[in-house]
């Protein structure tokens, strides 16, 4: 049997194949991002799913994508945590971005990511190439959950923040400075804390103003770092992963007119298209 993992900051979904590709189970767990959850917390987050301790000892096969994983020393840590568990799997840990390619396309393109964090490759159809390294919600992330969130909280404590929306996230997050503090440098997944707060962005039925303008500042900072890095930009189709890239859609076809760019797929959770990549691999091979 193969368990197949979309492991991202906020939540991990995991699907279980059987040797003919038939689906045996779905399930999800909290996010296993080894760069911001202490090795102990991965293996209390993974052991408590009730679903997943019953195949500990029968996956043969455990491919694992996700954020966070793309240097060595957290893909080494999540490595041995989940060989401790599921102890006769053969464990594989990649990053999200190859899930993302899996998900978005079989042809040459840019694939995005926009979700608790964001990232970007271009697949040449047979490889994935990823110049930038992906540095994490402090340095990097334009347009990610967690880059709004930073963005909402500062433009609330600066009063740059229209005071009928400051009122109403008042009203939906607790906004005082200890418990924002307390979150941010002594709880685990920070990055995951700011993007909660992104959701806010997303509750109106009509897009303020000043929402539209936010979201289109960050896919703008997105574009220029992250898609317009690569000499085929303009010459082949952008797909984009994640909940982020979902509900902004229209505005990153916006954006993309201004930029010459063509929108390919736009995938809000990557695990479904993951399910076909491994179906067509088992029945393959």
């Amino acid at each position: 049997m193969t368990l197949i993992t979309d492991g991202g900051s906020t939540k991990c979904d995991w699907v279980l194949l059987d040797n003919t590709g038939e689906l045996v189970f779905k399930t999800a767990t909290s996010g296993l991002n080894p760069t911001v959850v202490p090795k102990e917390e991965l293996l209390l987050r993974i052991a408590s799913n009730e679903t997943l301790k019953k195949v500990f000892n029968s996956v043969e096969t455990l491919d694992f994508y996700g954020a966070g994983c793309g240097t060595s020393t957290p893909r080494s840590i999540l490595k041995e945590v989940l060989e401790s568990l599921f102890t006769n799997a053969k464990v594989n840990v990649s990053e999200d971005m190859s899930a993302a390619v899996f998900a978005a396309t079989t042809e040459p393109g840019i694939v995005c990511i926009l979700g608790t964090g964001s990232n970007s490759c271009y697949f040449d159809g047979t490889k994935i190439h990823a110049p930038i390294p992906a540095l994490g919600f402090i340095l990097m992330d334009e347009a990610s959950g967690n880059y709004f969130g930073k963005r909402l909280i500062r433009d609330y404590y600066y009063h740059r923040m229209p005071s009928e929306i400051a009122r109403e996230f008042e009203k939906k997050f607790n906004l005082e400075a200890d418990d924002i503090k307390m979150n941010l440098y002594k709880k685990p997944n920070p990055n995951t804390y700011l993007a909660s707060f992104a959701q806010f962005i997303f509750t109106q039925k009509e897009i303020n103003p000043y929402f539209y303008a936010l979201i289109k500042e960050g896919i703008s900072n997105f574009i220029e770092c992250r898609i317009l890095c690569y000499e085929k930009a303009h010459e082949v189709p952008v797909h984009f992963i994640g909940s982020i890239a979902h509900f902004s859609k229209e505005i990153i076809k916006e954006c993309f007119v201004a930029h010459n760019l063509e929108v390919g797929n736009i995938v809000q959770r990557p695990i479904d298209g993951l399910i076909d990549y491994y179906r067509n691999k088992i029945l393959n091979s």
